[in-house]
C-alpha cells in the first residue's frame, strides 16, 4: 500500500505523532492563556475542540488499522470490521488524505485520484467477499456524487441525524481536507453529502464497469500526472 505513512518504520512513525502533539498541544495551552488574558472563554474552547477534531485520525487511524477495527483496501478507501452483516465504508480521512496524495497533482488531479482510491478499494473488497453476496454496504461521501453512486451500484439513502452531527463537529477537519482534495481553499457543503447503501450482489453486476472505469482513471491520472 502506497501511503507515506505506513511506509515509514515504528520509530518514524512515532517521532511524527509526537511532533503532531506537541504542536497542538502548544495550540491549545496559547489559546486557554488567550482566553484567560481576554476573558473571552470561548475562545479556548472553540479552539481546543477544532484542534482536537483536525489532529483526532492522525491517532485514531493507525491505532484503529493495527486493531483490525478499520481495514485499507486502498490508502484511501477504508471499511470498518464488518458487524450483523454490514460493512460501514469510509473514503480517506485527512490523516490519509496528508500522506497520500501527491502535492505535486492539481485540483483536477486530486479529485480523480480520489475517486480512483475509491474504485480500487471497492474491487478489492468485492473480491474478498464475492461469495457473501448479501454482505450489505454502506457509506456517506461528500466526493462521489448521486450519480456516479448510481452508476457503480449504489442506491441513495437519507443521511442518518447522527451522521450530520458528527459532520458538523468535524467540519474544520473536512475544510481542511476538502481543500486539499482540490488544491486550495474549498468549503465544504455539507449539505451535499450523500449517504449510500449497497450489498456484494448488486455490486457484482456492476463490477465490469468499476473495472473500466477505474482502469481509465488510472490512465488518466498516469498520463496526465507521471508524463
Amino acid at each position: 500500500m502506497n501511503h507515506r505513512f505506513y511506509n515509514k518504520n515504528k520509530k518514524e512513525q512515532n517521532r511524527i505523532l509526537i511532533v503532531i502533539a506537541i504542536c497542538s498541544l502548544t495550540i491549545i495551552i496559547l489559546s486557554i492563556i488567550i482566553s484567560i488574558y481576554s476573558g473571552i472563554y470561548l475562545i479556548g474552547i472553540l479552539i481546543f475542540g477544532i484542534t482536537l477534531s483536525i489532529i483526532a485520525p492522525f491517532f485514531d487511524m493507525p491505532s484503529l488499522k493495527k486493531s483490525g477495527r478499520m481495514i485499507y483496501y486502498s490508502p484511501l478507501f477504508i471499511t470498518e470490521k464488518p458487524k450483523d452483516g454490514l460493512i460501514k465504508i469510509h473514503g480517506g480521512t485527512l490523516f490519509d488524505y496528508y500522506f497520500v496524495i501527491e502535492k505535486k497533482m492539481n485540483g483536477k488531479q486530486r479529485t480523480d485520484f480520489i475517486i480512483q482510491q475509491y474504485l480500487e478499494g471497492l474491487l478489492n473488497l468485492i473480491e474478498k467477499y464475492e461469495r457473501d453476496k448479501n454482505m450489505k454496504i454502506s457509506g456517506t461521501s461528500y466526493i462521489i456524487n448521486k450519480r456516479t453512486a448510481e452508476k457503480i451500484g449504489f442506491e441513495i439513502i437519507n443521511t442518518d441525524i447522527l451522521q450530520r452531527l458528527i459532520l458538523t463537529y468535524n467540519y474544520f477537519n473536512i475544510l481542511i481536507s476538502n481543500s486539499i482534495a482540490k488544491n486550495k481553499l474549498t468549503f465544504p457543503n455539507l449539505n451535499k453529502t450523500e449517504t449510500f447503501e449497497s450489498n456484494i450482489r448488486q455490486l457484482l453486476e456492476r463490477k465490469e464497469y468499476i473495472e473500466k472505469l477505474n482502469k481509465s482513471l488510472k490512465s488518466t491520472i498516469a498520463n496526465t500526472v507521471y508524463n
